[in-house]
């Protein structure tokens, strides 16, 4: 990852004012320490901190067309930049950058070139035959966005609040899919997917076409030139990225330069569920593996530095953050730049617990675009900003474009959890990799239940966390939160702690809105509390709030049985054929 920092129209262009957007692109330089640079035009700055992992000797930024008329600064990383340069053969490139693409596909398709680019990217460019400029964010939201205004009539663009907030009167998120052009003026939407409108698909299930579709996500991913792995929860996702690149590794133009065995990173409280679970999958795909521990004690003393960098209140966020943040830093001190990790398909699939309670195919298919939408807000920003806070780059396979829409084209009837047919959570991708003649894991990893990242590295983190906050939190304070934070109030002491941090660093209006509120039941939106009355009773992000389908739930509904609600026994698909497998527990 990188920092970028752009101003368009200062009224101020003097010395000073150069001085100043050093010193706020500064604020970015975690995101990017390997270099710094800064091309001025009359009133317009394009600042850039880079993160070299493409191209590390040549690639610095920003970077320009031939003739140095257009100008692009990047946070990012073009997949496809290979076969975009075979379309622009009349062009002469200057670096290796996989970024330096997008300065000749404005030059040959005017601003109409974004949906060609496959990748995650945020940029800023300018052409000064004309002095307009343009500003672009990848499809979902991998990597953060930020527009302001400020009152001489300038705007500017960051990768983080914190280059705006002193400087803008107002400043929000950039929307994912979305393109700021000055000629046309404001945002426009570039990303139209046929699952954008919410329509409820039909395409039949197949396999074969999913678990292809991944492992062309994941290996186009492996696209570096320096040091990489793989975060390792050990539940379903992270293992299927890590049992993919693992296998495919070997074969790939990176192990020339980096080995064929993988290295991946775990963390987690002594004991917790995804120490054990990721530790047994790097045995059975024989991976280089790295255990960290960290205490709750460590954890809280990290609050607000993590909240510094991940720019929210969000309780999920921080929960999930926290140890993302200190393994990040763990990592990078190995020389390790880049990650695969496996955000993503929980939304795409349906794979938190409160999906249990779908009641309908329409509704089920109906979140799963809302939480879509939404991931910027959320786990593409955990994932991004915490690994970003040390230097390290989070790439995420299973956001990749062609994959979300192969995935959101299934009939959402084969994405239900119907325990009646042994069909648990995100069923329909364990199904894609069970493969019996050469396992990619071991049938009860690849049937594990669910478990949230903030769960996963140890039930009493989220416990102790509270019992901090219960004592950094009067009852009164609370009670009397309304009036303190009218916009988004905290309804519980934890939240109402993550606040007060949040408002010390970042106390602007506009901050403040940039962070989503409303109840939430084991990560749901608002709209998925209405599946069960229990629910809006329990409103706790953690995935234990999901009553009667966590196996460790907070409290379990005296008529349900949770085990047999996700341990039933699996149906495997291949080639049309429906079979029964043996039960894993």
């Amino acid at each position: 990852m990188c920092g970028i920092l752009a101003v368009f129209g200062c009224v101020d262009n003097s010395q000073a004012k150069r001085s100043r957007i050093i010193e706020l692109s500064r604020r970015l330089r975690h995101r990017g320490p390997d270099w710094s640079g800064l091309h001025c035009h009359q009133d317009c700055y394009l600042a850039h901190q880079r993160l070299a992992i493409v191209d590390p000797t040549s690639g610095d930024q920003p970077l320009y067309n031939e003739d140095k008329t257009v100008i692009v600064t990047v946070n990012g990383e073009i997949y496809n930049h290979k076969q975009l340069r075979e379309k622009l053969k009349s062009h002469q490139f200057r670096t290796g950058s996989d970024c330096e693409v997008i300065a000749h596909l404005y030059e040959e398709y005017g601003e109409d070139f974004v949906d060609m680019l496959d990748g995650m990217f945020s940029f800023v460019l300018l052409d000064t035959r004309d002095k307009s400029f343009i500003a672009a964010r990848d499809a979902i939201g991998i990597t953060p966005l930020y527009i302001g205004w400020g009152l001489d009539g300038s705007v500017w663009f960051a990768s983080e609040m914190k280059a705006l907030s002193d400087d803008c009167e107002r400043f929000m998120s950039f929307l994912p899919g979305h393109i700021y052009s000055s000629k046309q003026g404001g945002l426009r939407r570039w990303y139209n997917p046929p699952w954008f409108s919410e329509h409820i698909a039909s395409t039949p299930y197949d396999p074969r076409v999913l678990r292809e579709a991944f492992e062309k996500a994941v290996l186009k991913r492996l696209m570096t030139d320096v040091p990489f792995g793989v975060l390792l929860s050990g539940g379903l996702d992270s293992s299927l990225v890590a049992a993919v690149a693992s296998r495919h590794l070997a074969n790939s133009e990176v192990a020339c330069q980096w080995g064929s065995q993988l290295h991946t990173f775990c963390i987690g409280l002594k004991g917790s569920p995804d120490l054990k679970a990721a530790r047994e999958v790097a045995d059975y795909i024989g991976t280089r593996h790295h255990e960290f521990y960290f205490t709750v004690q460590e954890g809280i003393d990290a609050l607000e530095e993590v909240i510094y960098h991940v720019e929210t209140y969000d309780v999920t966020t921080i929960r999930a953050s926290t140890p993302m943040f200190l393994m990040s830093r763990k990592i990078k001190s190995l020389g390790v730049k880049m990650v695969l990790s496996g955000e993503g398909s929980d939304e795409i699939f349906g794979g938190y617990l409160y999906f249990h309670k779908a009641p309908n195919k329409e509704e089920f298919h109906e979140e799963t675009c809302r939480k879509i939408k939404a991931l910027h807000l959320y786990d593409c920003l955990r994932a991004n900003k915490s690994t970003s806070a040390w230097g390290v780059e989070a790439r995420v396979p299973f956001l990749d474009k062609e994959f979300i829409n192969i995935s959101m084209s299934i009939d959402p009837d084969w994405k239900m959890i119907r325990p009646d047919l042994g069909r648990i959570e995100k069923w329909v991708l364990r199904n894609a990799f069970d493969d019996d003649q050469k396992p990619y894991l071991p049938k009860h990893i690849l049937y594990r239940q669910k478990e949230q990242f903030s769960d996963g590295v140890g039930y009493s983190w989220i416990d102790g966390l509270k019992d901090h906050a219960d004592k950094q939190v009067t009852d009164a304070m609370l009670m009397n939160a309304s009036f303190i934070y009218p916009e988004n109030t905290p309804t519980t002491k934890e939240g109402y702690y993550y606040r007060t941090i949040f408002e010390k660093f970042f106390p602007k209006n506009a901050a403040r809105s940039t962070v989503p509120g409303g109840p939430s039941v084991a990560c749901s939106t608002a709209k998925a509390v209405e599946w069960d009355a229990a629910w809006s009773k329990n409103p706790d992000p953690s995935g234990r709030a999901a009553l009667g389908v966590h196996a460790s739930a907070y409290e379990e509904a005296a008529d349900v049985n949770a085990t047999d609600l996700t341990n039933g026994p699996p149906q495997k698909i291949q080639e049309g054929i429906v079979e029964k497998t043996a039960t894993v527990v």
